[in-house]
């Protein structure tokens, strides 16, 4: 082992500030090549002390070739299928036991982590080959001296519940991972392979080239990414900014027919700027720091050594031209206007947030905000304002700051008006001159949130706070982005100054685009059309000082929502008082069920209340669901001052619909949780829509639903959901029906839907029982009506598909330009209930953890389909599926199909030869993943309520899960795959759905071979038995 006397030249234990609340240690260190090292001791990753790690140094498999890639696809089981109705459970098992005293090894635990980011990225590429520098981040995962297997570092972090990802930004590449706690030293020691001795193989390089061409297809047809390639179009030849920075296969094999060596070129990259001068790497780990210490020392001491780099700020120079238009023809049907100020870097200023500041007001969407105004006069219907985390945002070249205001056809025809408020604001923020008050509510904001602190997954943390210290100094690389520390009002005024007309760029994304338009021009990247117009001086001298200002538009009002009793409740109990590790049921009356679980674990002010409230006939029809969702975004429009204020408080609130159910929650500091909950409730009670609001919302309804689906993988799950739900309202049905209702429909509609109510609620966090019950009698206070019986309420059916039945659905892909095509091949299980339900699911979990990095290896690494590989567990409903997805730019979906097809007959061999060791760590790594301790109360309410909202109400499922894998054997899992995947099997189910790009061949073609059509969904369900209904 390497000492790390002589190669360590400064260490602190203390340099770091963090949260009083925060039980990790943190030790800052610096080694003799350069590189800045915070190593992180999380006491709870061996809540016992720690283990003897096992360094696994032998654990290797032969043959296979992988990258574990950027993609960052976590395997779970459950599922969000892109519809708000849609709703597939993700835990269950049978019903809770009594408490149970904790034993030594019943602790959960957590996993282990690292990151590093390297100061280089996409504005380093040469000109002659654009994307290189997100090529190498490919090309890392690729194999090293010390572990020359494509795949060793991909499997190895599979094996032990492990998973990566890593993204290249305009100035900094970041890498990271997150392992089982045991396991860390051995995935640090491929890890720093990375940055030590990579092969970048030529064969390699060839397949990867593929996959850097299939992600940016992903991205290919979005907006955001066409606007953003549009900007650095436009921007000067000679601008940093003047780039493709995604790349692709264009751009990489071009510049090989241009005679530029791709390989030598990214080595020259790779050894001009990856050094650890440049590097910030933080390792989180269950053991003591001096270990951490000495495996940073022994693993990353060999990186190259260099100078620590300082952020120079560049001398500002323009990037757009002034008094032009953007017009961008847009995919989805929207217009989107974007305003876009340049400012000089503000790296430096993080302690006093000047852009922070005025991005606080003019995102505002309080009383006498800009948005508040936009929507009074019907032209916007939400808004934006800031500087985007994004590195395209956020550089040492400048800081952008955009407003982007999604506009209503009324708004899009007075674009110019909708800026002239802008700049009427503007000039309210500069005659009303900063205020310190306002800097102070948002410091209070800031220090509680720094005080009481979420935690996140471990590799999410790891992956922060090496960003962080790209930005901020090192003591403040946790709480830099909480801190609004220093008040400069003379600096604010001065940032104010860039808000001008000749400072501004103007974008708007419409769908309302004339093809025909004189000027028209394509961007050569992405083949986006746009046409650039000139604005008149005379708009340019208004914008420049407004005549006058809107007497609609004022600074915000005092927050009331902030909080200030942040008293723990746990603090105040008996020591004798038991209380339950799960949630109880506090309330069984016919109107309401409340399960309630007092918060013993992350000690925070906070607490999170999650309703269900079943309304009357919400679903019983196409017509009733429809005016039932449109009530609700009248309602969240009607809320939205409020709800908003409560949320810049961190008190949040989301309304949505989950079939007949409205779905209700408030998260955040529990003070004002209470008095939040009445406003929205009396709100609800006493609504009535007007007019002029009704015909916005309808608009932005009919919006939505022409853009649904408008993404492949979107429009695959889709398609599944709606052959397996009994009763299904499909978006075209929707669209046409909500074209002819009328605000009368709607108001003689909703006291029949609210004339009878079931409401299930669950709180969580920092509330008392008594609490939770008066928060329950808020409901009962407020709604005097009738108890909703089980009889009226929706009753959810799945398809249970005939024994060796394989069925196909084929359609177009919604947006015409689309080129990419998805496959996604699910195979029905079992309906999840009885006794053997927990032992099926652990399973089905086990098997997806053996064959995931395989099915990727296979079909992205070596065949190179696309860039989308997946395979996981569906959980519909309570009805247990798998589900195998590919998404290709490439590929016919027939030839996705066969490929994943040959896969699937060839897991045979594969299981049979896999050895007990292989299996046991898989086994092992599993069982850890379901005992893990959730990052945050958020996530631990997560899991409760999905279980309330499937009716399972085994709220320790996953631990129950963890139970059964103890005992499950290599031969059950070979026996699951005979039985529900071998083709041979009567209990093999197989439902494909083809979405088919804009390239693939004829709709019809050889469809046969797949399955039996599935023309017509309603008639194909009329026919058919569904399972019984269990949620």
């Amino acid at each position: 082992m390497v000492q790390s006397a002589g190669l360590v030249v400064a260490k602190s234990d203390s340099a770091v500030i963090k949260s009083p609340n925060d039980k990790r240690q943190y030790r800052l260190l610096h080694l003799a090549n350069g590189l800045c090292a915070v190593l992180v001791h999380d006491p709870e990753i061996f809540p016992d002390g720690p283990g003897k790690p096992s360094e696994d140094l032998m654990a290797t498999e032969d043959e296979e070739d992988d990258d574990c890639d950027e993609s960052g696809d976590e395997i779970s089981g459950s599922e969000d299928d892109g519809d708000d109705e849609d709703m597939d459970g993700e835990y269950s098992g049978s019903e809770e036991g009594p408490p149970e005293v904790k034993k030594k090894g019943d602790f959960p635990t957590k996993k282990a982590a690292a990151a590093m980011s390297v100061g280089m990225g996409s504005l380093s590429d040469p000109q002659t080959a654009q994307g290189l520098a997100h090529f190498l981040e490919h090309m890392l995962f690729m194999g090293s001296s010390e572990y020359p297997d494509e795949n060793e570092y991909d499997r190895y972090l599979s094996k032990h519940g492990g998973s990566s990802n890593a993204y290249t930004e305009l100035e900094y590449t970041c890498y990271h991972f997150e392992v089982n706690r045991e396991h860390l030293k051995g995935a640090l020691q491929r890890f720093s392979q990375f940055f030590v001795s990579p092969l970048v193989k030529s064969e390699a390089m060839d397949r990867e080239v593929l996959a850097v061409d299939s992600e940016f297809n992903q991205v290919l047809q979005s907006d955001s990414c066409r606007l953003l390639q549009l900007q650095c179009h436009t921007a000067p030849p000679d601008h940093p900014f003047n780039r493709f920075f995604w790349g692709n296969k264009k751009s990489l094999v071009d510049a090989v027919e241009n005679g530029v060596n791709l390989r030598e070129e990214i080595l020259h990259l790779y050894k001009e700027n990856y050094h650890g001068g440049v590097m910030k790497l933080v390792v989180i780990g269950g053991e003591s720091l001096d270990t951490l210490e000495d495996w940073v020392v022994e693993l990353f001491g060999g990186i190259k050594g260099g100078i620590q780099r300082q952020v120079v700020v560049k001398e500002r120079m323009p990037i757009w031209k002034a008094g032009t238009l953007y017009r961008l023809e847009a995919i989805k049907d929207v217009h989107v206007l974007d305003l876009t100020w340049t400012l000089p870097c503000l790296l430096k200023e993080y302690l006093k947030k000047p852009d922070g500041y005025i991005s606080h007001l003019m995102g505002h969407e309080g009383s006498g905000s800009l948005l508040s105004l936009l929507k009074a006069k019907g032209w916007a219907t939400s808004l934006s304002a800031g500087v985007g985390d994004e590195g395209t945002n956020r550089s040492s070249i400048a800081y952008i700051f955009v407003t982007s205001i999604h506009l209503t056809d009324s708004g899009l025809e007075d674009l110019y008006s909708v800026i002239g408020v802008i700049y009427q604001y503007i000039r309210l923020l500069r005659s009303s001159k900063p205020q310190e008050w306002i800097f102070r509510e948002l410091q209070d904001i800031g220090n509680m949130e720094f005080r009481f602190a979420e935690e996140q997954p471990q590799d999410d943390y790891a992956a922060e706070l090496s960003e962080n210290l790209m930005f901020y100094s090192e003591e403040h690389m946790i709480y830099g982005e909480y801190a609004y520390e220093i008040w400069d009002g003379e600096l604010v005024e001065h940032i104010l100054t860039f808000f001008t007309p000749e400072n501004m760029r103007v974008d708007l994304q419409t769908k309302s685009f004339d093809s025909q338009s004189p000027g028209l021009k394509s961007e050569p990247w992405f083949g986006s059309n746009y046409v650039e117009e000139e604005i008149s001086s005379s708009l340019m001298d208004i914008w420049r000082d407004p005549p006058q200002i809107d007497p609609a538009l004022h600074l915000p009002l005092r927050n009331e929502f902030i909080p200030s009793d942040f008293s723990l409740r746990s603090s105040n109990l008996s020591k004798n008082i038991v209380q339950s590790t799960l949630p109880v049921c506090l309330i069984d009356q016919p109107i309401m069920k409340l399960w309630y679980k007092l918060d013993l674990t992350f000690e925070v002010p906070r607490a999170n209340t999650y309703f269900l409230v079943s309304v009357k006939g919400a679903y019983s029809s196409l017509r009733n669901f429809v005016l039932t969702e449109l009530f609700i975004n009248l309602l969240k429009d009607e809320l939205n001052e409020t709800l908003y204020q409560a949320g810049v408080a961190k008190l949040d609130t989301s309304v949505t619909i989950i079939v007949d159910k409205l779905e209700l929650r408030l998260y955040g500091f529990n003070d004002k949780l209470s008095a939040l909950l009445l406003r929205i409730l009396t709100a609800c009670k006493s609504f009535s829509p007007r007019e002029d609001r009704f015909m916005v919302i309808k608009e932005e309804m009919e919006r939505a639903l022409r853009n649904a689906n408008i993404k492949p993988l979107n429009h695959s799950s889709y398609l599944r959901i709606q052959i397996l739900r009994k009763i299904f309202w499909d978006v075209n049905d929707k669209l046409s029906c909500l074209c002819g209702i009328s605000l009368l429909d709607l108001k003689t509609f909703v006291p029949d839907l609210l004339s009878q109510l079931y409401i299930e609620g669950l709180c969580h966090g920092n509330l008392l029982e008594k609490e939770a019950v008066n928060i329950a009698n808020i409901f009962a206070n407020t709604f005097h009506v009738q108890p909703l019986t089980t009889d009226f309420c929706h009753q959810e059916h799945i398809l249970c598909l005939p024994a060796s039945s394989r069925f196909i659905r084929r359609v177009p892909v919604k947006n015409g330009s689309e080129v990419s095509s998805v496959v996604e091949l699910y195979f029905q299980v079992e309906q999840d209930e009885g006794v053997q339900s927990t032992r099926m699911r652990a399973i089905v979990d086990l098997f997806s953890d053996i064959i995931n990095e395989p099915y990727f290896n296979q079909l992205r690494t070596k065949e190179q389909l696309g860039y989308t590989v997946d395979c996981s567990t569906r959980m519909t409903y309570r009805v247990l599926g798998f589900c195998f997805t590919v998404q290709s730019p490439k590929y016919t979906p027939s030839h996705l199909h066969r490929r994943i097809t040959a896969f699937i007959d060839g897991l045979q061999e594969m299981l049979d030869t896999m050895d007990e060791e292989s299996f046991e760590h898989h086994k092992q790594a599993l069982i850890a993943q379901k005992l893990e301790k959730d990052p945050s109360l958020s996530y631990e309410t997560g899991r409760y309520w999905t279980q309330i909202v499937d009716k399972r109400y085994s709220f320790n499922a996953s631990k129950l899960e963890a139970e059964e894998l103890k005992t499950v054997e290599k031969k059950e899992v070979v026996d699951w795959y005979n039985t529900y995947l071998l083709t041979s099997s009567p209990k093999c189910r197989r439902l494909a759905i083809h979405v088919c790009g804009c390239n693939a061949v004829a709709m019809t073609e050889d469809a046969a071979e797949f399955g039996s059509l599935i023309d017509d969904v309603d008639l194909f369900k009329k026919g058919s038995v569904f399972y019984p209904s269990l949620c």
